[in-house]
């Protein structure tokens, strides 16, 4: 069960009132013996109750008392000089007066249980407010990464299927067979992208380099993690006349010279 909820659900200003049936009264009872939370909440029910009827209580009339000791004498009298007994009439002032004080301090405890229990509804909803608040601006950003994710798709394939770029596949080497990427070069803006296919991890220390064959010499064409995510990774620009690409395996941050001996991919433009 839900403490808070049954905390804010009012079964426990009813209960301080004596609104609840005995089955129900135990229930409170044993709650708040099994969660010293409930049995705080009721403590300060019962304060604030008290301390509204004390600041809300009527006092009778200043003649009241002189109008009770005249009707019952102020002396004591012996049984000859006793006066008459007269019959007590009700003060039928006094009883509307008392009648009206015992009413207003209900109608204050009830109104007070009622602003108390509203309240704490009212904190509860707020709190779920907060809640949705804070998911929907989760469900936001993620829309928002989504929506990032589709236009790179999107650019991704427009440049795959744009005849302007060259399609380079670099197979893998005897360093690893297996492996597979492909370059999409623009001759005309220098623009290449790359497309990983199939990389292996490498160690923190590690990255790869993409190198552009230009008249026989190796042009660093920037540096890349197997894991960058996306269709495609933009390097840097390489310049007309290359006739190969080839990736290596570099200290990270990239090399001046390529290390050919842990070259991974090679392919002709």
């Amino acid at each position: 069960m839900n403490i808070e909820e049954y905390i804010s659900s009012g079964i426990l200003e009813a209960y301080v009132m004596d609104q609840l049936p005995p089955a129900e009264r135990a229930e409170v009872e044993q709650m708040a013996a099994e969660h010293p939370q409930i049995w705080e909440e009721l403590e300060a029910i019962e304060l604030s109750m008290e301390t509204l009827a004390l600041a809300t209580a009527v006092a009778p009339p200043a003649d009241v008392k002189a109008k009770l000791m005249a009707k019952i004498g102020t002396e004591d009298l012996g049984e000859e000089d006793a006066a008459p007994v007269i019959p007590m009439q009700r003060d039928k002032a006094f009883g509307i007066l008392r009648f009206a004080a015992a009413a207003s301090v209900f109608v204050a405890m009830a109104a007070a249980v009622m602003a108390f229990t509203y309240w704490k509804k009212w904190q509860s909803a707020e709190g779920r407010l907060a809640d949705m608040i804070a998911q929907n601006a989760v469900f936001a950003e993620n829309y928002n990464q989504v929506n990032q994710q589709l236009d790179d798709i999107q650019d991704a394939v427009a440049i795959m299927n744009n005849t302007a770029y060259k399609r380079v596949v670099m197979n893998g080497t005897d360093n690893s067979p297996q492996a597979q990427a492909t370059v999409y070069w623009n001759e005309a803006t220098a623009d290449v992208y790359l497309s990983i296919q199939n990389l292996k991890e490498l160690s923190q220390d590690q990255q790869y380099q993409l190198w552009a064959i230009i008249d026989g010499k190796p042009v660093d064409a920037g540096v890349f993690d197997p894991n960058n995510g996306g269709l495609l990774v933009q390097m840097k620009n390489i310049g007309p006349n290359a006739a190969a690409f080839a990736v290596t395996i570099e200290p990270r941050g990239g090399s001046e010279n390529p290390s050919l001996e842990t070259m991974q991919v090679v392919g002709n433009v």
